[in-house]
């Protein structure tokens, strides 16, 4: 059991914006559990659909498995515009980042073309441009209601389904254009109550910022009581927790700085007993690797186990975050005198690489945590980013936490969750150990990158990793803003190594 911490984990203005309460909280692992799951929710929508992203696709199929007498269209933009057709009390605003060119080319320019796709329509769809150039509305959150909501990584597109299989090939992952899109891992977060009451505020707080307009109105109570749009069929992993919502938030025009999720990060590692398991996309912040290394240095520190993606799917991601993320885990290698930290990258039963856009961080049985913020500098203070946290406070619930992380490291290997948990049992617990020990080759040990000499200045100086809109293009100063953390990492990898520092 964890022991209580003296200073608490969610502290509201500081680690997280509110604590609330869910009766009932869900997690649900891939886009095929949370796809089906908001059809289902949407459809039994009454008042009001909020929905916040960073990319949006009308075309993106939520059930493409399905036999065909189901109850209408499953594509999401033609599910929104029947549902508005038919219930004329159901309010639809749809607010997605207006994606610079490069980005919207990559994904056939939607979401733009999705605005002709609602003309003439009832719903409100707009793009949001209201962050510093060359940030990104982050932000994925879905609200029913202002009774049910989603948090996490995913967004709605035509190359984000997939199931928790994650087969080699797989026609349920064909694209429009007639192409089978690579396997995806994501994690979503449902939560009820007050929590999901919250998250309708903060959809709603960040359309009134990004349309500069008169705030939007709750739903009326009146008109939604009684009614229930939790899907019926998912059975809650939790009930009744307190709930945190910790947000990203640049420094730009009349809006204050806001770095909760990274403060949430510190604060979570600082109070770690025994293992730290992260699953995130990219992982690239020095200011969270130099905490990360504080934790291993110690004899009895916690382990450390990440999973990641191979290679990020657009090039230039590949040269701004995989690079410097190889960069930072070589680093923490180098520190790793006790044997502690693990990087593992998962790939499907022939061998292909899963891209992993989950960002999940799970803490001993304590803490449990997803959302859509990426251990990079960009997702800490320069782009908008929306977490959800809980915190288990008795038996049951530590349990349940404890089972979402042994589901999690089942799915990838592809072994029984009971094979699983006895290896996790026969290492004392540790994770590390546990996956070498029945590992099917399905979890590769996260391999070197290949450093010329411009990959190593864009490693060295974060290039295209702001920390605030201020250093945006000013790499010298991002580098002085860090240097303090970079060179506490390199004393701890040549600590750990008996080598000399890096040189940067």
């Amino acid at each position: 059991m964890v022991k209580a911490r003296a200073t608490p984990l969610f502290e509201p203005g500081k680690t997280c914006w509110r604590v609330e309460t869910a009766d009932r909280v869900a997690m649900l692992v891939d886009s095929k559990t949370y796809f089906t799951a908001a059809l289902t929710a949407m459809r039994r929508a009454k008042r009001s659909i909020l929905l916040l992203g960073w990319g949006f696709d009308p075309r993106t199929r939520l059930k493409p498995d399905a036999s065909g007498e189901e109850h209408g269209p499953d594509e999401i933009g033609n599910l929104l515009i029947k549902l508005s057709k038919q219930r004329p009390d159901l309010d639809i605003h749809v607010l997605i980042w207006k994606s610079a060119l490069p980005v919207s080319a990559s994904q056939n320019f939607f979401p733009h073309k999705a605005r002709k796709w609602f003309t003439g329509t009832r719903i409100n769809f707009q793009l949001d441009a209201s962050v510093p150039f060359g940030a990104c509305h982050h932000q994925k959150v879905l609200v029913i209601d202002d009774a049910v909501a989603f948090c996490g990584g995913g967004d709605f597109g035509v190359d984000r389904w997939d199931s928790q299989s994650h087969l080699d090939e797989d026609k349920r992952r064909t694209m429009p254009g007639g192409v089978q899109h690579a396997p995806r891992h994501e994690v979503m977060m449902m939560v009820d109550g007050a929590a999901a009451q919250a998250l309708g505020e903060l959809a709603r707080e960040r359309w009134r910022t990004s349309q500069e307009c008169r705030d939007l109105p709750p739903p009326a109570a009146a008109l939604v009581e009684g009614a229930d749009p939790w899907p019926p069929y998912i059975q809650p992993h939790f009930e009744t927790v307190r709930i945190a919502i910790a947000r990203t938030e640049p420094d730009w025009r009349e809006r204050k700085e806001i770095r909760e999720t990274e403060a949430l990060h510190l604060r979570a590692i600082e109070g770690a007993k025994k293992t730290i398991y992260l699953e995130n996309q990219y992982f690239t912040s020095v200011i969270i690797g130099e905490a990360l290394a504080k934790r291993l240095a110690e004899p009895d520190g916690p382990e450390v186990v990440l999973i990641s993606t191979l290679h990020s799917p657009s090039y230039f991601d590949r040269w701004t975050m995989d690079r410097t993320r190889w960069r930072l885990v070589e680093r923490l290698r180098r520190a790793d005198v006790h044997g502690c930290f693990r990087s593992y990258c998962p790939h499907t039963s022939e061998g292909h690489p899963i891209i992993v856009h989950s960002k999940v961080t799970i803490i001993d049985d304590h803490l449990l945590r997803a959302g859509s913020t990426n251990i990079n500098h960009r997702s800490a203070g320069f782009d908008t980013e929306c977490d959800l946290a809980l915190e288990a406070d008795n038996a049951a619930s530590r349990a349940a936490v404890t089972a979402f992380r042994t589901h999690l490291i089942h799915h990838y290997l592809g072994v029984p969750m009971a094979q699983v948990q006895a290896a996790i049992d026969a290492a004392g617990g540790l994770l590390g150990p546990a996956i070498d020990a029945i590992n099917t080759g399905r979890l590769v040990v996260l391999p070197k990158a290949k450093m010329g000499p411009l990959a190593a200045v864009v490693a060295a100086y974060h290039l295209g990793d702001p920390v605030r809109p201020s250093d945006s293009f000013f790499p010298l100063k991002r580098h002085r803003r860090l240097a303090a953390y970079e060179h506490a990492l390199d004393r701890a990898a040549a600590a750990g190594s008996g080598k000399a520092e890096i040189d940067h």
